[in-house]
């Protein structure tokens, strides 16, 4: 019985495909957590998201800003982008139940272990302000939205950049969309945890007042485990409390399973090279 997470694969069906066999998964032994991002640039998400479905309780998804994207253009909230190829879900016959399964998914999961280690998985990031037991609480509000009869209209109110820094008195829209921008789309912020939405840099290119969220000081996550994906140009990164998985699958660069041991530290890498899809870009 082993479990692994892997990063975003956003419609790269195949790379997908021969990452479970590379680490001979076994959906009656085996669980992957995928730390969202299942859609969108890649040739082939409405497969991505069947064979996910096929795998049943084997597969356990959270949701990144893709896939929120994916609701958004169903919903008729956004048109879907150039850069977008989401075409295959929103024409397929089987439309409305890869959108349904994909609304049920939330957008935090948590792990805890024998040895009392938590691990916490994020697509993008934490605000430095929010301990686990407040980040699992704010994310349930989202996931009580996404996958309710409200989910047309939070996906009405989702976009936007403000506010850009949490206050626990925000209520409405506002609330929200702080806690999906944090969960999301985080990369940098201020030292004091304003978020900037600006850069998508690798961490040692971060921009004059601004640091990648995970170096925020003070920060109340910091002794917890956190996985996150989001960041390909940061790229694989594994350090005691953390651990980075968008290692760049849809620009030609690898998607990345890590195998958890019994201790959250001991950690096997299983990468597979994908066939570019997209030119880099944001």
């Amino acid at each position: 019985m082993s479990t692994y997470l892997i990063g975003d694969i956003q419609g790269c069906e195949s790379a997908f495909t021969r990452l479970l066999e590379k680490i001979s998964f076994s959906p009656s032994r085996d669980t992957v957590y995928l730390l969202g991002d299942l859609v969108n640039r890649g040739p082939a998400s409405a497969d991505v998201l069947r064979r996910c479905m096929a795998l049943g309780d084997s597969i356990k998804p959270i949701l990144g800003n893709h896939d929120l994207h994916l609701l958004a253009s169903a919903y008729g909230v956004r048109k879907p982008g150039k850069r977008d190829t989401l075409q295959s879900i929103l024409q397929a016959p089987d439309r409305d139940a890869l959108l349904h399964w994909v609304s049920q998914q939330p957008l935090v999961r948590y792990l805890e272990n024998s040895q009392g280690q938590s691990l916490l998985m994020v697509h993008a990031g934490v605000l430095p302000q929010w301990t686990v037991h407040e980040t699992l609480h704010l994310a349930d509000e989202v996931h009580q939205q996404v996958k309710g009869e409200n989910l047309s209209q939070f996906l009405q109110h989702m976009y936007g950049n403000l506010p850009n820094k949490w206050d626990p008195q925000l209520t409405g829209a506002d609330r929200l969309r702080v806690i999906v921008n944090a969960l999301t789309r985080i990369r940098f912020c201020t030292p004091e945890g304003e978020m900037d939405f600006e850069s998508s840099e690798s961490a040692e290119a971060a921009p004059e007042g601004l640091i990648p969220w995970f170096e925020c000081p003070g920060r109340k996550t910091a002794d917890t485990t956190i996985a996150f994906g989001h960041w390909s140009t940061l790229g694989l990164m594994q350090r005691p409390h953390l651990m980075a998985l968008d290692t760049g699958c849809i620009w030609g660069g690898c998607l990345s399973a890590i195998e958890l041991g019994s201790d959250f530290n001991e950690r096997t890498l299983h990468q597979v090279h994908c066939e570019q899809a997209q030119k880099p870009g944001k």
